[in-house]
């Protein structure tokens, strides 16, 4: 019994002082700089938040399709509900540099400017039919794809260093301009320019040579993204169907620094 208990404290013994080994640390000086920088790869999903007019009349600016394109009346009217929404999450590709300004111990200032690609298709309760398309039958959806200037301006907060590990959170805002071809001939044309909120969770790796940061952040848009309407060569109502607009962006993203 007495072995037994014997063995038992030393297994216990040499377990806690294995916990408590440290491991080399590597970049130990990292934190310490002032000012450095680095790039980012990473890849998004783009997202929006729709709402609508129930029925579509009660939008002032509806006017009802008169027209008669493609051999087919259209039919919707003042009581109509016509209902859009995001069919799919297509994968986007997003680059960036890094420049992190240190605050204090546990704070950091950070500016990623960048290019984020992306798409987002668009499904409807009603028929699609647009007037750029060479063939006159419908649409499965409708595709806005968009290639943004990213410029976030974000507050990183650490936690406390473990061996060569770091945990840390990240908030701030963020603007950006959709500098994609858009015109008055489409079905559904979104602003080129918008504020962000943007909010996520990363973690550090000190390595032999870098820093490589994996980080989750979500970007919610704060406006009404909605332009015009499209020409009268199109259809109104896949426009004037909607109240309001919001942009989002899911980003998984590697810092290296």
């Amino acid at each position: 019994m007495k072995k037994l208990i014997t063995i038992i404290l030393f297994f216990c013994l040499s377990a806690s002082a294995f916990a408590q080994t440290q491991k080399v640390k590597n970049l130990t000086t990292f934190d310490d700089k002032k000012l450095h920088f680095g790039f980012t790869i990473g890849v998004n999903t783009m997202d929006f938040r729709l709402e609508h007019y129930r029925p579509i009349g009660l939008n002032p600016e509806f006017s009802e399709w008169t027209g008669n394109m493609y051999n087919e009346e259209s039919p919707i009217d003042s009581v109509s509900v016509v209902q859009a929404d995001v069919a799919e999450q297509v994968p986007g590709l997003t680059v960036a540099i890094v420049s992190s300004l240190r605050l204090g111990e546990y704070f950091d200032l950070r500016f990623l400017p960048g290019l984020s690609f992306g798409e987002r298709r668009l499904t409807y309760n009603v028929p699609i039919y647009d007037i750029n398309e060479t063939s006159s039958k419908a649409l499965e959806y409708y595709s806005i794809k968009s290639t943004y200037i990213d410029l976030p301006l974000l507050v990183k907060y650490k936690s406390s260093r473990l061996n060569n590990q770091r945990p840390y959170l990240i908030a701030g805002p963020a603007f950006r301009v959709d500098i994609s071809k858009t015109g008055k001939e489409e079905l559904v044309r979104v602003k080129r320019g918008g504020f962000y909120l943007e909010g996520g969770i990363g973690w550090d790796n000190y390595l032999r040579f870098f820093r490589l940061s994996t980080e989750l952040k979500v970007s919610l848009g704060l406006g009404n993204m909605l332009n015009s309407g499209p020409d009268e060569t199109q259809r109104q109502y896949y426009t004037t169907a909607v109240k309001k607009l919001t942009s989002n962006v899911f980003t998984l993203s590697f810092h290296f620094e």
